[in-house]
């Protein structure tokens, strides 16, 4: 992606910038399948105005399901959601035009070029934000003149969020919104939601990209097999979590004299693995008692404690809770 500079940002219209305390309140949401499966078992989270939510989770956790419902594509099986003050099902004509959804695929007619989709689009809006300026924010000046069909992957997920973004949105809904995006692309609509943020417009972010998450979100919420198993910002949820210093299990494990209190030891596959909360004490002791024991640690590995940790430890230990 060659990425264009427009001559001014995307701003939210001052007269549009919303003074309620929550963009979208979820008390107990629960949403089941009309063939049983319970796809959201009772979560609840607030988004403010101006704060990009982060949520998280493995594949069948429920984010999709959730942010239909908060969207008003589907009506809660129980719980209440408002949007912006209100229900986003029966009262969608209040909430509709104050909300930009990009949901995983899009539904832009493809024999249509960009200007004229985004065109078309802007013209059922009340107050549309100038398209050029949209396609410029999103790098798509340049393809104007193509049938969206015509489009790689990325540029229609580029062309998604311009049309999400014609109205000027108080609340940005964003379902995996970098899938197919180069790396580049991607940190420019990193850059983009950072701005509408800064801005005012409340966004709530699904995504698989946990980098995305931490560049992105102030708040978090990880969700797994439909519940929220952990909230907070990204420092909240990582500080539950230990780092880890590993290596291969052939090489044995080490006296406890070499750890530091606190520290615990397990296999995990043909790993040992030492989870901690000082992983520099720790791994000078691993370090120390290799050394006496004349030992080389094939595949030794030191990991800080990150997100990326934490998501997959919440993972694996809601699953083996569930297994028992």
């Amino acid at each position: 992606m060659t990425t264009q500079t427009p001559a001014e940002p995307l701003r939210r219209t001052p007269s549009r910038a919303t003074d309620s305390t929550s963009a979208v309140e979820v008390r107990d949401l629960r949403r089941t399948y009309a063939s049983g499966a319970e796809a959201v078992r009772g979560i609840s989270f607030t988004v403010r105005p101006g704060q990009v939510f982060g949520l998280l989770g493995t594949n069948g956790a429920g984010k999709t399901s959730t942010t239909e419902v908060v969207a008003g594509l589907a009506a809660p099986t129980s719980g209440t959601v408002r949007v912006l003050g209100h229900d986003p099902v029966r009262e969608r004509r209040r909430v509709r035009p104050r909300t930009g959804v990009v949901l995983q695929s899009g539904g832009l007619p493809g024999d249509l070029t960009v200007a004229e989709a985004t065109a078309t689009w802007a013209g059922t809006l009340s107050a549309a934000r100038p398209v050029d300026d949209v396609l410029a924010a999103l790098d798509l000046t340049r393809k104007a003149g193509t049938l969206v069909k015509s489009l790689s992957g990325g540029e229609r997920r580029r062309l998604d969020l311009a049309v999400a973004l014609l109205g000027d949105p108080d609340l940005l809904l964003l379902d995996e919104p970098t899938t197919g995006l180069d790396a580049e692309s991607r940190r420019a609509v990193w850059d983009l939601v950072r701005d509408l943020a800064a801005g005012g417009t409340a966004v709530l972010l699904t995504t698989h990209h946990l980098e995305e998450a931490e560049r992105l979100a102030d708040h978090l919420a990880v969700m797994h097999r439909g519940l929220i198993v952990a909230e907070g910002t990204v420092a909240d949820v990582v500080a539950t979590h230990r780092a880890e210093v590993r290596w291969h299990r052939d090489a044995g494990r080490p006296d406890a004299d070499a750890l530091a209190p606190g520290d615990t030891v397990a296999l995990d596959g043909r790993h040992v693995v030492v989870r901690t909360a000082s992983l520099q004490r720790t791994l000078a002791g691993v370090l120390a008692w290799a050394d006496a024991q004349r030992l080389e640690l094939p595949e030794l590995r030191a990991t800080p404690a990150s997100l990326e940790t934490a998501f997959l430890a919440l993972a694996r230990t809601e699953t083996s809770e569930e297994n028992r």
